[in-house]
């Protein structure tokens, strides 16, 4: 009898999660699923504009031997190394200072989500204003302190070479115009971070707080052995999200770069290089194949992410 009633327990579980998750399905097989699978039979046909003949598993490996997807790759892991931390370090401390004042919470918290919010393409139009190498706001303020003027989004050099003064030579690292988009983007997506850890703040216990205090904890003490601990489970939210929106960033590099998102090859991410090849060049085998080894990329990271949570993450 035991053993029936858990059985039946177990099929009603089962069957409680399968219609709770009938209206995502609703959506996410039309729209996600079956695209995924139609894009993964368009990487095994070859042709220009059209479905041609079938070339199997041809595309993946012009993909692999093709030095543009190379670069387009780098590009987009330099530009996920750069706004991922970034984006999540600033976040949390804004958070995190937010959350120890009494008055005007909320207007600062809808003063950071705010850029958030905004359309992409508007607020990067002005950022290539700010941008612009003859009447930018930068140069303006670079000019004004003594330092030399940028060139900034059609500049294809590297970072670290132009801050070493030549001592790193010009193709190592992202360029200076990769880091203005991730400088960009970090501004644009902060507030979304700032907002999540505020939320995981509020919902850690005030006893916690209280017996830190009567054994005698310190503001540091009580950050780093209890609210960073009780907040991993917010951590691994914010950086499974930013990172996957940053492998799959497309609209900041195509607004803000004046050439489409190419300086020299240095700003044209996976998306971008997919885009191309889909859209421009009329390469559909090709831009699928790529699209597919992004997907399974993607899903890669996110499941080595989730492994690695199991040991790090810890839940009330």
């Amino acid at each position: 009898m035991l053993f029936s009633t858990r059985e039946n327990k177990k099929h009603y579980d089962l069957f409680s999660a399968l219609v709770m998750l009938f209206p995502s399905f609703l959506v996410l097989i039309p729209f996600f699923i079956l695209p995924l699978f139609y894009a993964f039979q368009l990487s095994l046909w070859g042709g220009k504009r059209n479905i041609g003949d079938f070339v199997g598993l041809k595309n993946y490996h012009i993909a692999f031997q093709n030095p543009l997807f190379w670069q387009s790759l780098k590009v987009t892991i330099y530009y996920a190394m750069m706004t991922v931390p970034a984006t999540l370090i600033l976040g949390f401390c804004i958070a995190y200072l937010l959350s120890k004042i009494s008055r005007g919470k909320i207007f600062f918290r809808i003063l950071f989500f705010v850029p958030y919010v905004t359309s992409t393409v508007a607020v990067a139009m002005v950022w290539r204003i700010f941008y612009n190498p003859q009447s930018g706001l930068f140069n303006f303020l670079l000019d004004s302190l003594g330092f030399p003027i940028q060139k900034w989004l059609l500049e294809p050099r590297g970072v670290l070479h132009i801050l070493t003064g030549g001592m790193i030579p010009p193709q190592y690292g992202p360029s200076l115009a990769l880091a203005c988009i991730s400088l960009f983007d970090v501004w644009h997506t902060f507030g979304f971070a700032v907002v999540v850890f505020l939320a995981g703040i509020s919902t850690i216990p005030k006893e916690y707080y209280e017996s830190a205090r009567i054994d005698g904890a310190r503001s540091l003490q009580i950050l780093f052995h209890i609210e960073m601990p009780l907040l991993t489970p917010t951590w691994l939210f914010l950086i499974t999200v930013q990172l996957i929106r940053s492998l799959q960033s497309f609209s900041s590099f195509y607004a803000l770069s004046p050439s489409g998102g190419r300086t020299m090859g240095t700003t044209e991410n996976l998306m971008l290089h997919i885009y191309s090849q889909f859209y421009e060049y009329g390469y559909w085998g090709y831009g699928s194949a790529v699209a597919i080894f992004l997907s399974v990329f993607i899903m890669t990271l996110t499941f080595i992410q989730w492994q690695w949570s199991r040991r790090y993450v810890f839940y009330q």
